[in-house]
């Protein structure tokens, strides 16, 4: 009489595939967590950008030179006069460079940005900060 069913050794193989299978599962699923933690990171530190360059539409001939600091981000900007020499502008501009800095799991992030501003005429009443 001939017996159905799986030997020790075929159930021992099925185990060791189907473990190295989760185990492989697990690893996707922990990198994608990993993934979109640094993405969700990132995002907040470009929302902290689009903030900062929102909070000014135009610059003093002083330019913009700050340094702060908001949940967990660092954040500095630089200014200088922007010398374009093909064209004389109207308005002069200033390359404004903001650098945004975090602690992240694996790796510190960074953010580094650069645009180009206008520079506007202090009004009489304006306080110079």
């Amino acid at each position: 009489m001939r017996q159905r069913g799986f030997s020790l050794l075929e159930m021992l193989v099925a185990f060791a595939i189907m473990a190295m299978s989760l185990g492989m599962i697990y690893r996707v699923a922990g990198g994608s967590v990993r993934n979109l933690s640094e993405t969700a990171q990132a995002e907040r530190a470009v929302w902290l950008a689009e903030s900062l360059f929102a909070s000014r539409n135009s610059l003093l001939a002083e330019g913009w030179n700050e340094d702060g600091e908001q949940d967990g981000y660092t954040w500095r900007v630089r200014s200088r006069p922007y010398s374009d020499n093909v064209a004389r502008q109207a308005v002069p501009l200033h390359e404004v460079r903001l650098a945004i800095r975090w602690n992240a799991r694996l790796r510190p992030g960074e953010l580094d940005v650069v645009t180009l501003m206008p520079q506007r005429k202090p009004q009489p009443s304006e306080v110079l900060r």
